[in-house]
């Protein structure tokens, strides 16, 4: 499969058609990405969003963020999206080692990552490039809009 990973630096049409396809396979409780929610990602100094396409269609996505923190620059991979009919054909490893080279080169000193335990193969990737499981706790609160009113 010919793949290439490139940046996205505007929210196409093409790019707001990919989303609506991948998205749901990534979340099924992500709300869909007009083309003004894609200009805010693809023009945020924080967001470097990377695209793997094939000649034909964009078969994955990645979002690089790089924090400035007291403790230095920090980097963290999210959103990690490949297409059902792209995966393991290396298209995640192509945009998580993109996203480590851009991270290098802007300075970060880690780049973290989560993942399910459920996800078996994407967990063997990032091992497989040098990621190490961390003994942490991952904590999430949930913050609602404010009601409307």
């Amino acid at each position: 499969m010919d793949i290439r990973v490139e940046v996205a630096r505007e929210a196409s049409q093409e790019l707001v058609a990919a989303f609506s396809r991948l998205l749901p396979q990534l979340s099924s409780t992500a709300k869909p990405l007009d083309h003004e929610a894609l200009t805010r990602l693809t023009t945020s100094d924080a967001n470097t969003l990377l695209v793997a396409r094939t000649p034909d269609a964009v078969v994955g996505t990645l979002t690089l963020v790089l924090v400035p923190l007291p403790s230095g620059l920090r980097a963290r991979v999210e959103d990690v999206v490949v297409d059902n009919a792209a995966r393991g054909q290396g298209v995640a490893g192509l945009l998580t080692q993109e996203a480590l080279r851009i991270a290098r080169e802007a300075g970060a000193r880690t780049v973290d990552l989560t993942s399910r335990p459920d996800r078996a193969a994407a967990n063997r990737l990032y091992e497989r490039l040098g990621f190490e499981a961390r003994q942490s706790t991952v904590y999430r609160f949930p913050v609602e809009p404010p009601a409307e009113g």
